[in-house]
C-alpha cells in the first residue's frame, strides 16, 4: 500500500513538473515522425498479465518490398536515438504508473511473446508490477546480458523494500546521464531474449 501511494504521488508530481517537456517532445515527434506521437505495445505486467505500455515513438514504419517492417536499427531515427539516450521516450509510462499497470521501480516490462522464454525461477520477476526504472537499469541498462539482467530482476523482487526503491531512484539520474548501456553492442536496443526457444517451438 505504501509503495502504491508513493508511485501515484511520484507519478503525478512528475507529470505536473515535466508537462512542458511532454509538450516539447510531443511536438518534436509529431514534426519529425508524424502521427501517432505515442507508441503502444503489449507487455507482461504483474502475474504475467498483459497491459498496453505507452511510450513516445522513436521509429518510423518503414517496410521492405514484401511489406514486412524493417529491423529496428533501420527504423530508429536520429531523434529516436536522442530520446532513448535521455530516456525521454519513457515519459508517457507515468500514465501506466497512475493506471496501476506499472510502478516507478521494478523489473522492466518485456514483450508478451517472451512469456514462454523464461526459466521457471525467472518468472518471479512478474510477482511485482514492472517499473520505469529498476535494479538492472541502474547496473547497466541494455548492455547487461539477459541471464544477468533477469537474475538481478529476481534479486530485486526477493529483496524489495522502500529503502531499496529510494536507492534505485536516487541512482537513476546518473545512470541516464552517463548514457552507458543505452543499447546492447551491435543492436538498436537489446538483443532478443533466447530466440532459440522460439525457433524450437516453430520447428515442432
Amino acid at each position: 500500500m505504501v509503495k502504491r501511494s508513493v508511485d501515484v504521488f511520484g507519478a503525478l508530481v512528475c507529470l505536473i513538473l515535466l508537462s512542458p517537456l511532454f509538450l516539447v517532445v510531443s511536438l518534436l515527434v509529431r514534426w519529425r515522425l508524424g502521427s501517432p506521437v505515442l507508441f503502444r505495445q503489449e507487455r507482461l505486467g504483474r502475474d504475467e498479465q498483459p497491459f498496453s505500455l505507452i511510450k513516445f515513438r522513436t521509429m518510423t514504419d518503414a517496410r521492405s518490398a514484401d511489406g514486412a517492417l524493417l529491423p529496428d536499427v533501420d527504423r530508429l531515427t536520429h531523434l529516436g536515438r536522442r530520446l532513448r539516450a535521455a530516456s525521454l521516450d519513457e515519459l508517457p509510462e507515468l500514465w501506466n504508473v497512475i493506471r496501476g499497470d506499472m510502478s516507478l521501480v521494478g523489473p522492466r516490462p518485456l514483450p508478451v511473446h517472451y512469456r514462454e522464454r523464461f526459466m521457471a525461477h525467472e518468472r518471479a520477476r512478474h510477482l511485482v508490477r514492472p517499473g520505469i526504472t529498476g535494479w538492472s537499469q541502474v547496473q547497466g541498462r541494455n548492455n547487461v546480458d539477459w541471464d544477468e539482467r533477469l537474475a538481478m530482476d529476481v534479486w530485486y523482487v526477493m529483496h524489495r523494500s522502500l529503502r531499496l526503491d529510494l536507492r534505485i531512484l536516487a541512482r537513476t539520474p546518473m545512470a541516464v546521464l552517463s548514457r552507458r548501456g543505452i543499447s546492447a553492442d551491435g543492436e538498436a536496443t537489446m538483443r532478443a531474449l533466447r530466440p532459440e526457444v522460439a525457433d524450437r517451438r516453430e520447428i515442432r
